[in-house]
């Protein structure tokens, strides 16, 4: 039996258009769209209308980085797909990718089998995998040809973090010539984990041990250096290369000059790096813990150089990097040593609205916006037009959201499974309504709809801008 919806007198916003017009969904799916008040609207007809006067009507959140349920420093992060994607819906983010992450002697298949197993059933809102290479070994490399026939096609490596997911730049190579043959893209944490351990090493002797010190240890000099062995490292294997949670000036100038000499080179920053900053880290009473993450909150000088980033094409995506650990008991682990405070925060709720606020204070237009946090991941990991724009033929993710309503962010009023709240207090003009999930109705006029299930898993297509 068909079900069929109209969504009525939004404008619907695209990352190609604006256009005030009625949407018809039919069996999860958009099955037309046109001008409000034209006869071809008229027509539709539907058990179900949503009136979207005043609103705009957007494609679904793509969240191309998550991490659900992440093992790190003896603990996981807070949120599991259920409480995860939950948020995320509430946000008006529709779609999530996430890692699974590969155990050191063990195989890629065993990791993916277990990230399958903690979402299948839980999730609210449709989700993929990247895969996070730590071992690179010959098993491995025949393992990625078949994630990527399965639609696995992403794997993550690390320059960072030695002795858990570390690759050496042979090992990377290897990885980056494999993924130049299978169609794979490789995404890269770009920092100089060798060099930051001996700061680390010597910060900690010195007794410089606050939260603050996270910040100072993780250089930004050394985020650029790796990132430029990054881009030549897959210019050698002739790859493309994508560097997650790009958040220094000097790291971002590496990428602008890659794409300048025509590379296929990708970047993403994420909101924390737009509106925090090592004033954040610096909080007293180890309060700045709350902001340990990994590349780290950069001075504040560094914003303008990826908010203009963003809107010369340098960096093409914006991700949350979601990986929420409580403040009482998990980031408290690090009182005394900050290279014990488990790096992430949360954000998945936030990025559609915090990246709108953009849009009101005439940093990004609203195009941009949806680029941004819609159609450029959707196409970046293969998901594109199913996800990241609303076209016939497209999955029913829609969200209808009131540009006008105001709010303010606060621990007390999120859904994130974290006792703290990343950007407390701050007023934000812009409020997601109401969020359909392949036509199904997940949060409605500000209450939640969905339910764990709901999701489905997503096989992707290799990346969009390649072919």
């Amino acid at each position: 039996m068909s079900s069929r919806t109209v969504v009525r007198g939004g404008l619907v916003i695209t990352a190609s258009d604006e256009l005030h017009a009625d949407v018809l969904i039919e069996d999860g799916r958009i099955a037309a769209l046109a001008a409000s008040g034209t006869p071809a609207a008229e027509a539709f007809t539907a058990e179900r209308t949503l009136d979207a006067t005043g609103k705009y009507v957007l494609p679904g959140g793509v969240d191309g980085h998550t991490h659900m349920e992440m093992p790190f420093g003896g603990t996981y992060a807070s949120d599991t797909f259920e409480t995860g994607t939950r948020a995320a819906a509430w946000g008006g983010t529709t779609t999530i990718v996430d890692f699974a992450i590969q155990s050191v002697g063990g195989a890629l298949r065993e990791g993916l089998d277990a990230w399958h197993a903690k979402a299948e059933g839980n999730c609210a809102i449709d989700y993929g995998f990247h895969m996070i290479v730590s071992d690179v070994t010959e098993d491995t490399l025949k393992e990625m040809d078949l994630l990527v026939d399965e639609g696995v096609t992403s794997f993550k490596q690390f320059m960072a973090y030695p002795g858990v997911f570390y690759s050496d730049d042979g090992q990377i190579l290897r990885a980056m010539q494999r993924a130049a043959g299978n169609g794979g893209l490789i995404m890269m944490h770009a920092e100089n984990g060798i060099a930051i351990d001996v700061l680390v090493e010597q910060a900690l002797a010195r007794g410089d041990t606050d939260p603050r010190f996270h910040g100072e240890v993780r250089r930004a000099l050394l985020e650029a250096e790796a990132t430029h062995r990054a881009v030549r490292l897959a210019q050698v294997a002739g790859a493309p290369l994508y560097v997650v949670h790009v958040s220094a000036r000097e790291a971002l100038a590496e990428l602008a000059r890659a794409r300048d000499e025509g590379l296929p080179v990708f970047g993403e920053t994420c909101p924390q790096y737009l509106f925090l900053s090592t004033d954040n880290l610096a909080e007293p009473d180890f309060e700045g813990a709350k902001y340990v993450c990994s590349t780290p909150l950069r001075p504040r000088e560094h914003q303008a150089a990826l908010w203009r980033g963003l809107r010369t094409d340098d960096l093409q995506v914006v991700s949350t990097d979601h990986c929420p650990f409580c403040f009482t008991g998990q980031k408290e682990l690090g009182r005394g040593d900050f290279s014990k405070i488990p790096n992430g925060l949360p954000g998945v709720e936030h990025r559609m609205d915090l990246l709108h606020q953009a849009v009101v204070e005439g940093r990004l237009s609203r195009r941009r916006w949806i680029e941004l946090a819609c159609a450029a991941p959707a196409r970046m990991f293969g998901l594109y037009p199913r996800k990241g724009t609303l076209a016939p033929g497209s999955d029913a993710d829609l969200v209808l959201y009131d540009p006008h309503a105001e709010q303010v962010l606060s621990a007390a009023s999120h859904h994130m499974n974290v006792d703290y709240s990343a950007y407390e207090g701050r007023r934000i003009t812009g409020r997601v309504d109401t969020v359909l999930s392949r036509g199904e109705p997940v949060v409605t006029e500000g209450k939640f709809t969905g339910r764990a299930g709901h999701g489905r898993y997503l096989p992707r297509s290799t990346c969009q801008y390649l072919d």
